[in-house]
């Protein structure tokens, strides 16, 4: 007697259910695999952690306070006594720009010490006579309440755009150090009466007229 015949169906029905059956132990296996390296990658951060945190914003106040005795003594190491900066300004502005001073884009930043007579001054910029200055050259100081300008960031040329983040950043570096300068300065002066009195200054000034130079002082003492 012959065998009965097994059906083409049920054999087919069957592979592709083992078909099925292995597919899924095989996606199982990788999730597997894929769970347990997540969670050897994975770190726990505390709430208080700073990991992953973005870059911390710029301080001005703090970068200003860090960098402004390095300023500072900078200036001091390269400031021209007036009258033989007069000079060579007079003479040739252009070679006395580029012996004496930095690269500061309209003109150069020009670092000079004096000591001199204070006149009537406005809005705290109050006009100097030096001795050995000639009178068609007038130098100006700025003693605030308000310190404007870039003097004190570009003087030394040790401060430049690349070191910051974007140019907002830049300017504020500049606002910090004149913040400085007041608060570390300035703040024991009383600048509203300095008409009649001796100063001594060192301090900064961007070349743009030969005849009027508007010092930003990095160190000012009244005799």
């Amino acid at each position: 007697m012959s065998a009965a015949p097994v059906s083409t169906r049920t054999t087919r029905s069957g592979r592709s259910t083992s078909r099925k059956r292995n597919r899924t132990i095989a996606t199982v296996a990788v999730l597997a695999v894929l769970l347990v390296a997540m969670g050897l990658s994975t770190k726990v951060v505390g709430a208080d952690s700073d990991l992953g945190a973005g870059p911390e914003a710029f301080s001005a106040e703090a970068w200003g306070a860090e960098n402004f005795p390095t300023i500072q003594e900078g200036i001091a190491e390269r400031a021209v006594p007036a009258d033989e900066l007069a000079t060579a300004i007079l003479a040739d502005p252009t070679a006395a720009g580029a012996e004496y001073g930095v690269d500061a884009g309209t003109g150069p930043e020009i670092s000079t010490t004096f000591t001199g007579t204070v006149g009537a001054g406005e809005a705290g910029i109050y006009p100097v006579t030096v001795e050995g200055v000639p009178s068609d050259i007038l130098i100006r100081i700025q003693t605030g309440p308000a310190i404007n300008g870039t003097d004190l960031r570009d003087a030394t040329g040790t401060v430049e755009f690349g070191q910051f983040t974007n140019q907002i950043d830049y300017q504020d570096a500049a606002s910090a150090l004149n913040e400085q300068l007041k608060s570390t300065v300035l703040d024991g002066i009383d600048t509203t009466a300095l008409e009649g009195r001796t100063v001594e200054v060192t301090g900064a000034f961007q070349l743009i007229n030969p005849a009027g130079w508007l010092v930003t002082p990095s160190d000012l003492v009244v005799q």
